[in-house]
């Protein structure tokens, strides 16, 4: 048996209107998409699970900003700017956890879903994380799975912040570091 902490892989929310010609593109969106799909084949060959996150609203939620909330319409479960980016590696193996499903903004891949529960079924320890964007869903994930118990490891160059202030991803990722995650 080997002494190696049991590690899956969550792949945030690398969804169409994330991507550049989507409703809520993040600059660069689609340049994670390489190096997650090597991770994602790297985990599959391992026997390590891998975990897509996705946004999957109402069509009317409290997140919205015709709703009160503070982005544009996205990622409207059902609708093609909820799918997963054509490129990103697709396999049944993959786990998928949809969140936002109601009036909370839902960053997190753990709100309101059961992600944790299926982590600790398999015996995970370790998560390493990467996607969209660095600023919201990945840090929000990162920091609810370190407050679990996870050790974190979170992908530089598979990540991309929306960045409405300027230097919000690099204060994401600082936080992210302040609060036990390692970025590799």
């Amino acid at each position: 048996m080997s002494n190696e902490k049991k590690r899956a892989l969550i792949v945030v929310d690398v969804q169409n209107d994330f991507c550049p010609g989507g409703a809520l593109a993040v600059p660069g969106g689609d340049e994670v998409i390489a190096p997650l799909n090597r991770l994602i084949e790297k985990f599959l060959e391992q026997g390590d699970p891998v975990i897509k996150t996705r946004d999957w609203h109402p069509p009317e939620t409290k997140h919205f900003a015709d709703f009160g909330g503070r982005w544009p319409v996205h990622c409207v479960r059902d609708t093609p700017g909820a799918q997963f980016h054509s490129a990103i590696l697709d396999d049944p193996r993959i786990i998928v956890i949809s969140k936002g499903l109601g009036n909370d903004d839902g960053y997190s891949g753990f709100d309101e879903t059961n992600l944790v529960f299926l982590l600790r079924q398999q015996g995970v320890e370790e998560l390493w994380i990467g996607g969209l964007a660095t600023d919201y869903c990945v840090k929000n994930t990162a920091l609810d799975a370190l407050s679990e118990g996870f050790k974190v490891k979170a992908i530089s160059e598979a990540m991309r912040a929306v960045d409405l202030t300027a230097g919000d991803g690099d204060r994401a990722i600082e936080e992210m570091r302040r609060a036990g995650a390692r970025v590799i």
